[in-house]
């Protein structure tokens, strides 16, 4: 076989298997389009469920899971951010620094379950928030940490190292290199891998379900100590708790939360694009 042969072939077999990974995801999310279209309007978006939730719609679940997001982002953007600039710019290369990179991967691999249990046992009774938006938000900012972390470090370190000698040998401190030089050229980045890592955080389901999730509520939460419902666990409980469920409602509830997710990746992806069509390296 030739290597033009083998190129044709390899490139085949590539395109094989992207559309055998692909093409599920596909089918999936046209399914629950076509499933729960019917039901998604306005009522179902703003009122609460009714007549034990086989009725009404899935406002208070939506409005918690907005909430757990803003909390998650708050929790863990900063930390992130700091660390990832920290591993990049000051720490050496050394021993301790590879462990470190090396637990940061390894967390970002753990089962969010672990994570639900961790903030049981550090939020829930050790610090004795109890099962409250501030216990949930830390649980999914601990969950996202290693995500951003990776994926901010990864932008930083992309940035080309003759930028910050250039900016050094103008006079500039090294944290004034990094404010101005080095961290707006590594912002498509920074922002990519937070709003992935808030993506996964709106749609998990077990870190929510010791730390914050409710059944149900009959009032909205009035403060970082309420329980709240969240969609993930609410399309949970429809599914798999409440006898005689409507199937439009449980589909609706998808599509919703499907919605949401997608719209974090979508606007990454839009981000990333137009920033690298302004850049100039």
């Amino acid at each position: 076989m030739t290597r033009q042969q083998t190129q044709k072939l390899a490139a085949r077999l590539i395109t094989a298997v992207a559309v055998i990974v692909i093409l599920p995801i596909i089918l999936v999310v046209v399914y629950v389009v076509a499933k729960g279209i019917g039901t998604v309007n306005w009522e179902f978006l703003s009122q609460p469920p009714r007549n034990g939730m086989t009725e009404g719609g899935i406002f208070p679940a939506l409005l918690g899971t907005i909430i757990l997001t803003f909390g998650t982002a708050i929790a863990a953007i900063p930390l992130a951010i700091g660390a990832a600039i920290y591993l990049a710019e000051y720490a050496g290369d050394n021993r301790a620094t590879r462990a470190i990179r090396l637990a940061i991967v390894n967390l970002a691999g753990i089962p969010s379950i672990v994570y639900g249990l961790f903030g049981l046992g550090m939020f829930v009774l050790f610090l004795n928030f109890g099962t409250s938006i501030l216990a949930g938000a830390l649980t999914l900012g601990l969950m996202t940490l290693p995500v951003v972390i990776s994926t901010a470090e990864e932008a930083i370190l992309a940035v080309p190292q003759e930028f910050r000698v250039v900016s050094l040998s103008l006079g500039a401190s090294r944290w004034q290199t990094i404010r101005h030089q080095v961290l707006p050229h590594a912002l498509p980045g920074i922002i990519t891998g937070v709003i992935l890592g808030l993506g996964r955080a709106a749609g998990e389901t077990a870190p929510i379900l010791f730390t914050v999730a409710a059944f149900y509520l009959p009032e909205l939460p009035k403060s970082v100590f309420s329980q709240t419902m969240a969609l993930p666990y609410h399309l949970y409980v429809i599914s798999t708790q409440v006898p005689g469920m409507p199937l439009e409602i449980q589909y609706g509830t998808a599509l919703v939360l499907l919605f949401i997710v997608l719209s974090f990746t979508m606007v990454a992806t839009i981000i990333r694009t137009v920033m690298r069509r302004r850049r100039e390296w």
